[in-house]
Formats: C-alpha cells, sequence, structure tokens
C-alpha cells in the first residue's frame, strides 16, 4: 500500500474507533444509569434502538454528503455530533429536563454522527484497494469498531466507580473532540476529489436503496448484515447487564467481559479477512462466522452462577470473534459486487438494512427480556435465527465471478 493509503487506513480505524466507543459508552454503564432513573437495564435496547434509527437515517444521506464534503470533513463533523449526544445525557443529571426524552435525544444524535462514518471511509478505501486485499483491509479498518467498544468497557465503568457516569461520559466526548481534530492533517489530501456542486436531493438519499433493491447478491448481503449487526449489537449492549444482574458477577468483571468480546472481535476481524482473502469465498466465511456465532450465543444461555469465570470469558471471546468480527468481510465483498464507481452508494444502501437490524433485533432482544426475565431465553432465540440466516447464505445461488472494482465516483 501507499503512505497515502496507509495513512488513510490508520485515520479512518481511529475515527471508526471513536464513534464506536461513544456508541457504547452509555449500554456499557447501562445499570448504573437505569438505576439513576429507576428504569430496568434492559431499556438500553431502546437506547440502542433510537441510536440506531438516527444512524440508518444518516447511513442513507452520507452518499451526497461524502461527495459534497469530503470523507474526512464528513467524518469530523460526525464525530462532533457523537460528542453532542453524549453531552446531552449530561443534563439529566444536571436535572434539566426530561430524563428519558434527553437520553433518546442524545442516542439519536449519536445515531445521526455514527450512520455515515462507514460509508465515508469505504469511499476513501475503496478508491486505493486492490480487489485482493479488499476483504483484509476493510476488516482492518474495521477493527475500530471493536475496538472502540472495548476501550467503552475497559475505561467507561471504572471511570464511573471512581467519579460517576457523569465524568465517564463527559470524558469520551472529549475523547471524540481530540480524534476529529487529529484527523484534521490528512483532510486536504484524502479530501481532494470532493464535488461543492453534488446536491443532497431526495433521489439521491434513496439511490443507495435503489442499487440494493436492482442487485440480487446486495440484497443477501443486506439481509444477512441486518441479522448479524441485530445479533452484534445485542452482544455489545446486553452482556454486561446480563453478567451483572442475573450472573451477579461484579460490574467491573462484567465489563472486563464486553473488553475481552470485542478484543476478540478485533483478532476476529483480521483474521476473517485474511482466510477470505484467501479463500477468494467471502460468502462461506460469512456462513461459518454466523454458524460459530449462533453455537456461542445457545452456550451463553446455558451460563449460570455456578460456571466458572475462565469459561463464561471464554464464551464471550467467542461471541466477539463471531458476532463483532464479521464486518470486514461483508463490507469487502459488498464493494466487490457494487457496479463499478458506486461502492460507496452499496455500501450506503446495505448499510441502511443493518443499522435497521440494529434497530430491531436489539429492541426484541430487551423486549423479550422484559416479558420472560431472562436474558439466557433471549441468547437462545438470537442464536436459532443466526444460524437459519447463516445457513441460508451458505445454501443461496453464489455471486457473479470477481470483477475489478473501479474508483469511486
Amino acid at each position: 500500500m501507499s503512505s497515502l493509503a496507509t495513512r488513510a487506513l490508520v485515520v479512518t480505524t481511529a475515527i471508526q474507533a471513536a464513534a464506536a466507543c461513544a456508541a457504547l459508552t452509555i449500554p456499557s454503564i447501562a445499570p448504573v444509569i437505569a438505576a439513576d432513573l429507576g428504569q430496568p437495564a434492559s431499556m438500553v435496547g431502546t437506547y440502542l434502538s433510537l441510536l440506531y434509527v438516527g444512524a440508518s437515517v444518516a447511513a442513507l444521506a452520507s452518499g451526497g454528503a461524502v461527495l459534497r464534503l469530503g470523507a474526512i470533513r464528513l467524518s469530523q463533523a460526525c464525530l462532533a455530533v457523537c460528542a453532542i449526544g453524549l453531552l446531552a445525557t449530561l443534563a439529566i443529571a444536571a436535572g434539566l429536563g426530561a430524563a428519558l426524552l434527553m437520553m433518546g435525544a442524545g442516542a439519536v444524535l449519536i445515531g445521526l454522527g455514527y450512520g455515515p462514518i462507514t460509508p465515508a471511509s469505504s469511499h476513501v478505501l475503496a478508491k486505493s484497494t486492490p480487489p485482493h486485499r479488499m476483504a483484509l483491509t476493510f476488516s482492518i479498518k474495521q477493527t475500530g469498531v471493536p475496538a472502540g467498544t472495548a476501550l467503552a468497557g475497559l475505561i467507561v465503568p471504572p471511570l464511573t466507580l471512581a467519579f460517576g457516569w457523569p465524568v465517564a461520559v463527559a470524558a469520551i466526548a472529549l475523547g471524540c473532540i481530540a480524534v476529529a481534530l487529529a484527523a484534521q492533517p490528512l483532510r486536504a489530501s484524502l479530501d481532494g476529489d470532493r464535488d461543492r456542486t453534488a446536491k443532497l436531493s431526495g433521489r439521491a438519499l434513496i439511490a443507495g436503496l435503489r442499487l440494493v433493491a436492482s442487485e440480487r447478491a446486495l440484497q443477501l448481503m443486506a439481509l444477512v448484515s441486518f441479522v448479524y449487526a441485530g445479533m452484534q449489537m445485542s452482544v455489545s449492549g446486553f452482556i454486561v447487564a446480563y453478567l451483572h444482574l442475573e450472573l451477579g458477577l461484579g460490574l467491573v468483571a462484567a465489563g472486563t467481559a464486553l473488553t475481552a468480546a470485542n478484543v476478540a472481535g478485533v483478532v476476529g476481524r483480521i483474521a476473517w479477512g485474511s482466510v477470505s482473502d484467501r479463500t477468494g469465498a467471502p460468502r462461506i466465511v460469512l456462513s461459518v462466522i454466523g454458524l460459530l456465532m449462533a453455537g456461542a450465543a445457545l452456550a451463553a444461555a446455558l451460563f449460570s452462577p455456578q460456571w466458572p469465570l475462565a469459561a463464561i470469558f471464554a464464551v464471550a471471546i467467542v461471541l466477539g470473534a463471531t458476532a463483532i468480527g464479521w464486518n470486514g468481510v461483508y463490507l469487502g465483498e459488498v464493494a466487490r459486487l457494487a457496479p463499478a464507481g458506486l461502492a460507496g452508494q452499496a455500501t450506503g444502501g446495505c448499510l441502511f438494512f443493518t443499522f435497521v437490524g440494529v434497530v430491531v433485533i436489539p429492541f426484541l432482544f430487551g423486549w423479550l427480556q422484559r416479558v420472560t426475565g431472562s436474558y439466557a431465553a433471549c441468547f437462545a432465540v438470537a442464536g436459532a435465527i443466526c444460524a437459519a440466516t447463516a445457513v441460508l447464505l451458505l445454501i443461496a445461488k453464489g455471486p457473479p465471478p470477481e470483477v475489478e472494482p473501479s474508483p469511486v465516483q
């Protein structure tokens, strides 16, 4: 890779990590904040659903916004919006406004900031990545998501215990601003293809959806991402509450399990991307990931207070390597399947369904927990759905032969 391509990969990965950390800050301390608000911790599912309502809408608008503003400038603006969304929750601690309303508004704002970041980075990377390195490069960039989530699990609970949750939330908001400022030196070189005349029209808003609807292979990728992304966010959003409230682990131990899962997700993304590139069979790799994910979810459903901590962490690691490790292979395959010059548009269209999955499945996960009183039942149902999706992907008709992708226009 060229020097500029390497720097592009580094900066897009850092931006992805900061946004992911912002998105998982509140869920990582959900039991503490929920207790302050007098709400059940499972309401974090509603929080995540609102966050990804914002993300799904913003992802659709990202294609035109990338062209108009430039990928790096758009990413900087998105991190600033994430920071504002986090700071909005501090109004609760200050006694300003309706607590649940402010929490919901903060979730939507973070989602609006989070949604365009992946299409923006795809725009940057698709221009410089050769086809035979597509999955690995996108996987490396996507390690920013589990890395950011791991930071949330590693940093936010201890800060909360030491200084209170408002300080922890403010610290992550400041971190987002710092990353946005650190990206500034590369903006001129990486945003050189921006088009100041590009319009953010209603037609452009749905162009990604129309593209996905017209391509059968992209439809299948959208379906897979709907389920896998919902599973990913359910693991990240509920595992702390599950381990802390249902199994009796301490908050720091439960947060460490979240960190372990996300560290495994970092390793898994790189490993799965490498396997996909070496085998040239990304769909089969995605199917294997789904089957392993389903098995780990069913194992999590069997957790009990009698399980050794090491065994619980082992299952969390497998969940992380699969439920958090699939994205790079998926995004590389979407970019490969996209018509020439439309990788960014295809990514935005597929991500709409990805984010809808993150809206729907965690919401249903939280609802099922409130109905059954059991997080274990939720993991069992999610695992079954994931297994069915993986089998469908395995038996579905294969994609067209690999072609040389063209730079994003």
